[in-house]
């Protein structure tokens, strides 16, 4: 694939926005509040979909004050829990133009969600996928829709045990969250080709971050205090900031030329950082045959359905 047009491109050429309506979960710090802020300084109607109320309102305070009032709203929405999801898709009115899939965790020792999935594929995957199978026909509604799936350099490493898709015989944090960010790019692949046999408007991408400095980093330490504190001046030596991991996500997010199914990632050494571009993929997560078969099997986990051509 090639790079984009606009080697430096920053937030400073996004469109105006003015009349869209977006959402961003996980949106109360880190790349997905960065992706809001800028978001609605372009002119969007955003919702931060966020599962603290407290962190929540204070990061749609933030993002209207730096915004000198732009237009932000929160929405209680935990991915952990497929009730909430349904409530939240339920509830929403009207078009919506931009849904940004950012919220996820990382290499967290294993957990289950409310619906007994495991934490990473349930959080990262399986909440993402009910999500934006219920607001489809909301996407559908828009001009052109437009969903993005936050993936990562993860996704490289990452294989889908079919036969023990929730680890339960054997779990490894980073094999987990490997797994997650491979579904996100599978998700992204068969959802695209579903969206154009439907002739639908909707397009489907994903961007990664590059390595950024954020909260999810801390799942390098294992929730060690003491490795932490050793690790962070280090991380942010390596790192960029979320502001600048948050803009190959808003270039999928916005940007006129995207195409079903493209990633987007930083240019920079091994992807790491610097001006977003167009980026290759694993070969797993160009099995066309994996990302039928995970879409089916996501469909049965969530019960949620899409209607759309197989």
């Amino acid at each position: 694939m090639g790079r984009v047009s606009a080697a430096d491109w920053t937030a400073d050429r996004i469109p105006d926005l003015t009349g869209l309506r977006a959402v961003v979960t996980g949106a109360n710090s880190g790349l997905g509040l960065q992706t809001a802020l800028e978001l609605s300084r372009h002119g969007a109607w955003v919702t931060l979909a966020c599962r603290d109320e407290a962190r929540g309102t204070a990061a749609v305070d933030r993002v209207r004050r730096e915004t000198d009032g732009g237009s932000a709203h929160l929405a209680l929405l935990d991915l952990a829990d497929l009730s909430s999801v349904r409530r939240f898709a339920q509830s929403w009115e009207g078009p919506l133009d931009i849904l940004v899939a950012n919220a996820g965790i990382m290499a967290v020792p294993r957990g289950t969600t409310a619906d007994g999935f495991e934490r990473q594929l349930g959080v990262n995957h399986l909440g993402h996928f009910a999500l934006v199978g219920g607001l489809l026909p909301r996407l559908q509604e828009a001009a052109r829709g437009r969903v993005v799936s936050v993936s990562s350099n993860a996704h490289r490493f990452g294989r889908i045990d079919f036969d023990d898709l929730q680890s339960t015989r054997r779990y490894h944090r980073w094999r987990a969250y490997g797994q997650s960010k491979l579904a996100n790019l599978l998700f992204v692949r068969e959802l695209s080709r579903r969206l154009v046999l439907a002739g639908s408007r909707v397009i489907a991408a994903a961007a990664h971050p590059g390595t950024a400095d954020t909260a999810l980093l801390q799942g390098f330490t294992g929730g060690n205090p003491l490795l932490g504190a050793l690790v962070a001046p280090v991380s942010r030596l390596m790192s960029q900031p979320d502001s600048a991991g948050a803009l190959p996500i808003l270039y999928a997010a916005t940007m006129p030329d995207v195409a079903p199914d493209d990633y987007f990632g930083p240019r920079g050494l091994r992807e790491t950082r610097g001006a977003p571009v167009r980026v290759g993929t694993s070969a797993a997560a160009r099995d066309g045959a994996a990302a039928v078969r995970l879409f089916d099997v996501s469909e049965e986990l969530t019960g949620v359905r899409y209607d759309l051509p197989r």
